[in-house]
């Protein structure tokens, strides 16, 4: 199955990243990552890589938003890019936006190419 993606990150996709980062950091870091994110290129990291990195679980299949996006992939629409953020003091990866994607492609397969952007 191939899975196809977008050439640009969903425009929702920013917001719900800052809300996300804004638990994590003060609410002007948050902003300043997601300043950046928006100007980053589109890159590429094998599924099972970004799993590792991220240091978090697998969601099921029985998950709701994992089965969305797994009827995506299956009806050949293109998935938005992750957004990430590497927190070098932790040593890890912070999925900011696609954790739900993320899962959904790894059912498929844990060498899939990721789309993302990462700061």
């Amino acid at each position: 199955m191939q899975i196809l993606w977008l050439s640009e990150v969903e425009e929702h996709d920013y917001p719900a990243a800052e809300s996300y980062l804004s638990i994590i950091y003060a609410e002007n870091k948050a902003r300043e990552l997601v300043a950046k994110l928006r100007d980053a290129a589109i890159v590429q990291f094998k599924a099972k890589d970004i799993f590792r990195a991220s240091q978090l679980s697998l969601l099921g299949v029985s998950n709701s938003h994992v089965e969305k996006d797994r009827k995506k992939i299956r009806k050949g629409n293109s998935l938005s890019p992750l957004l990430l953020v590497r927190d070098e003091a932790n040593a890890k990866v912070i999925i900011a936006d696609g954790y739900h994607r993320l899962c959904a492609v790894y059912g498929f397969d844990e060498d899939e190419l990721i789309h993302c952007k990462i700061v």
